[in-house]
């Protein structure tokens, strides 16, 4: 059943005194309001988890960009998928203690940075280009006219990959930004930006590719403190439907019992937020049958093309996720409850589970 989020339209802290949520923080904004600044210290280290999650899909690639630091480890990864061979390339690398990382406190407010032997990620905001056609809500914005339109410039080089792409958003296109709370000293920070464009040139195994026409960038951007042990759903998708840019964004599991969700429709930048728990329906002995999400508000099917398992045992860190790419059908509802189509929207779904 849908339930009552409060949306936040000024700036807010997320952590009070002694490192626990600020009660004034539960909430959901349409742009990032957040202070994010996590405390530090011996008596708080451990459970901070930082992270910039980069999903790209191309018409001949699917690429996925990871900077992490979870405290005990920072974990950096490169996966890049050939959407016409199935061929893949994994480029990994784990530094104790979060060593070779920079990862700025609040959303853009600085670079990010991660390396290792023959691996380099680098994640900074650009001034986004300028286009005299552009516009906003079908009105026309002036050649002169202020843009405060956002870019994100995305480097990455390994020995058979190297891309340098720009995620740009317009100006006032929305983000579904969330604050689940875990308990008074446990609680993560989200924003989930879907459906951005992409441009730029990737290059792999020598092969040059000039990206910008049907090319889609999302953002997963975390900020928290964590349980130990936690499982989640998550699902995205990006493309045109009937001439508008489309944004599918679904969350489960790990946000039930929080009063929070972290499920949005995206429409040519405009959130429509859905405030209910969907129901989640797959197969784990066949991840490639078709997986079904629905609920009041959202009834959709995703058909996967691809899966990918990742396994991570380190001990203290252990994780299992299986992400399907894959396209998507259905419908999701608008905050006025018109039912809009999602049909042919390209992305990923998956199931991850987590001990960090």
């Amino acid at each position: 059943m849908p339930q009552v989020e409060r949306e936040i339209t000024t700036p807010v802290r997320l952590v009070g005194p002694r490192g626990r949520l600020d009660p004034a923080a539960h909430g959901w904004s349409r742009t990032p309001l957040h202070d994010t600044t996590l405390p530090v210290g011996p008596r708080f280290w451990g459970r901070n988890k930082r992270w910039e999650y980069w999903g790209l899909v191309t018409p001949t690639h699917i690429i996925g960009l990871t900077i992490s630091n979870l405290d005990y480890a920072a974990v950096h990864q490169l996966y890049v998928l050939d959407r016409r061979s199935g061929d893949t390339v994994d480029a990994a690398v784990t530094n104790p203690l979060g060593r070779g990382t920079v990862l700025p406190e609040l959303l853009a407010q600085g670079p990010s940075r991660a390396s290792g032997r023959r691996f380099d990620l680098a994640i900074d905001d650009v001034a986004p280009a300028v286009d005299d056609d552009v516009t906003v809500s079908g009105l026309a914005v002036p050649p002169d006219a202020p843009r405060p339109g956002r870019a994100t410039r995305l480097r990455a080089r390994t020995p058979r990959v190297e891309l340098d792409l720009v995620a740009e958003r317009r100006p006032g296109w929305e983000a579904m930004c969330v604050v689940v709370p875990f308990g008074p000293g446990r609680y993560q920070y989200t924003v989930k930006d879907v459906a951005i464009p992409l441009r730029g040139t990737l290059v792999i195994d020598g092969e040059h590719l000039e990206v910008g026409d049907d090319a889609w960038a999302v953002l997963d951007h975390g900020r928290g403190r964590w349980p130990y042990s936690r499982t989640w759903n998550w699902a995205a998708g990006s493309g045109m439907v009937d001439g508008v840019r489309t944004g599918l964004q679904l969350g489960g599991r790990w946000t039930v019992g929080t009063g929070s969700t972290e499920n949005a429709l995206v429409l040519d930048g405009v959130v429509h937020k859905i405030s209910e728990e969907v129901a989640w329906e797959y197969d784990r002995d066949d991840w490639m049958r078709p997986w079904r999400v629905h609920g009041e508000q959202v009834d959709v099917t995703f058909t996967p093309f691809h899966e990918r398992r990742a396994v991570t045992n380190l001990v203290v860190l252990a994780g299992d996720t299986t992400q399907c790419f894959g396209t998507w059908e259905g419908w999701m509802s608008t905050t006025d409850g018109e039912r809009v189509r999602v049909d042919g929207l390209v992305g990923w779904a998956e199931e991850a589970k987590n001990r960090w």
